[in-house]
């Protein structure tokens, strides 16, 4: 295996594995047993098309602009804020969830929160396009898309993992408690991501 690839995977799983907005949405929706195929493939894709253009020259761009960057922050910000205040209220008003009778989420309202998770969050930006596509142009001309390569391919794996290893976890979401404090654990990062925009 080439180095450089190699050195892009694990640097792309370093970043993605952490619990944020956007593993978290994935989390339920795998849970849920909900549309895990489109949600996982747009988290997957779009990480694909954000290491390209930071490896293509974006980051340097953004980084350059305080106005992208103030669009970015509080835009996100606000969606996280939004995000979490759900959250919240599921959290307090509790919620039992069979996984085979529960409400599905239309296809639509999902592909849209993940399209949000993943473009409205200021993070997704600085891990792919600012840092790994930094990363990857340090391995000169043709290593750069080795390595994008690698990171690539380590978001692949870890959103299909994600999205349908989380079954595994279904029979313990069976219980209204377990739903309260995912709900509640999800609140609460969504607002301290949010505050540490602001």
């Amino acid at each position: 295996m080439d180095t450089r690839f190699l050195a892009g995977f694990l640097a792309s799983m370093a970043l993605i594995v952490a619990i944020g907005a956007q593993n978290s949405f994935v989390l339920r929706q795998g849970i849920r047993r909900e549309h895990l195929l489109p949600v996982a493939l747009i988290c997957a894709l779009s990480d694909a098309l954000l290491i390209a253009a930071g490896i293509a020259g974006l980051g340097a761009m953004i980084q350059s602009s305080p106005d992208l960057l103030a669009i970015a922050r509080y835009g996100g910000a606000a969606f996280l804020l939004m995000y979490g205040a759900f959250a919240a209220r599921r959290a307090w008003q509790g919620e039992r969830m069979h996984v085979e009778v529960g409400t599905p989420v239309p296809l639509a309202t999902a592909v849209a929160t993940c399209l949000g998770f993943t473009f409205l969050n200021p993070h997704v930006y600085l891990d792919t396009v600012v840092l790994l596509g930094g990363l990857a142009n340090q391995h000169g001309e043709q290593g750069r898309w080795v390595f994008g390569a690698g990171s690539a391919a380590a978001s692949l794996l870890w959103f299909f993992t994600l999205a349908y290893g989380a079954r595994v976890l279904a029979p313990l979401f069976d219980r209204a408690m377990a739903w309260r404090v995912l709900d509640a654990a999800m609140a609460l990062l969504m607002f301290a991501l949010a505050s540490s925009l602001l």
